[in-house]
């Protein structure tokens, strides 16, 4: 209901500050002012023809961390990729269309494009990104939607990843609509329509608001808002992409379901028994029974960021999916 009535006010003010053209010069005075403020923090490849995102540190086995919905590299790069390279290469992706990736071909970027990129591209895209970055064979963590990227690279590029680590992460059909951010925003008309009124007229309070209630609940950790740069997700392209790409994930869900019980790479799972964002009894706990030897770790009272809420059982996760693949 606080969405769906955000969204009403987002129109309302639209309307009486002049319509689409009052939207689309303050959303793009606010898209030029986030991403002077929220640089790339590390380098951009080219692969296949598309610009990626990386950030590369540490030194040991590679482990690739896929950030989840509305994300960036800067979710990890806030505190925990830090404590994981003193043990591994760690290289951290904007997946397709969020931070400064870009979308994985001109049709998806369009603003009124009818799809966006499958976890399968997305998992293309990063894999090939890696590769050239040196990583043939990277442990792969995924949080939230990310995990489904993450599933798609272990299904369809099995000899490319040593191990998959699942945190909070998105894995089964789920009952249920996902609310008026994705159902309208996910849409062509509505992508085309809503995405520069939010990113003209969201305050800033909104989106600290959503911050906070991803972590719920767990407290946001002090300066993590400062840090992830949350004006790059209300950015006209990557709120489309976004919302495209979660609005139709489940049908994507659907089909890797059935190919679940083919995976033979070490797998564990990470997640919070409080998460309402991505409900443990919903994903992990029917996927750790669909893939032999899967471990899961639930977390009691901690919410959908685990990797923030209670860093030292990912940590402790990714290593022993490492001793598993024989790499520590």
């Amino acid at each position: 209901m606080r969405l769906a009535a955000s969204l009403f006010t987002l129109f309302t003010v639209a309307v009486l500050g002049g319509g689409t053209v009052l939207a689309g010069h303050r959303a793009t005075q606010r898209e030029v002012l986030a991403e002077a403020a929220f640089p790339p923090e590390g380098q951009l490849i080219e692969v296949a023809g598309r610009q990626v995102h990386a950030v590369v540190m540490g030194e040991g086995p590679d482990l690739v961390l896929i950030h989840g919905a509305n994300g960036s590299t800067r979710d990890f790069t806030f505190g925990f990729a830090d404590r994981l390279a003193a043990d591994y290469r760690v290289l951290i992706f904007d997946r397709p269309g969020l931070g400064f990736t870009d979308r994985t071909t001109a049709d998806h970027a369009r603003a009124f494009a009818r799809g966006a990129e499958s976890p399968a591209e997305q998992a293309a895209l990063l894999r090939a990104a890696a590769a050239a970055l040196g990583a043939e064979r990277p442990i792969v963590l995924g949080h939230s939607y990310g995990n489904a990227v993450a599933l798609a690279w272990a299904l369809d590029h099995p000899d490319n990843i040593a191990a998959l680590v699942n945190v909070a992460g998105a894995s089964m059909p789920w009952p249920g609509s996902l609310g008026a951010l994705y159902s309208v925003g996910g849409t062509a008309l509505g992508g085309g329509l809503l995405a520069p009124l939010v990113t003209a007229f969201a305050p800033q309070g909104v989106v600290e608001g959503i911050v906070d209630t991803i972590f719920e609940p767990n407290p946001t950790p002090n300066g993590y808002v400062d840090h992830i740069g949350a004006e790059l997700s209300i950015r006209r392209d990557s709120f489309r992409a976004n919302a495209r790409q979660v609005n139709g994930l489940r049908p994507h869900i659907v089909a890797m379901l059935a190919r679940y019980g083919t995976l033979s790479l070490p797998v564990e799972i990470v997640h919070g028994a409080a998460d309402t964002i991505v409900p443990p009894a919903i994903h992990s706990e029917r996927l750790v029974g669909l893939i032999q030897g899967a471990n899961l770790t639930l977390l009691p009272g901690i919410g959908h960021m685990p990797h923030h809420s209670a860093p030292d059982d990912v940590i402790a996760a990714i290593h022993r999916a490492a001793e598993r693949a024989g790499l520590r």
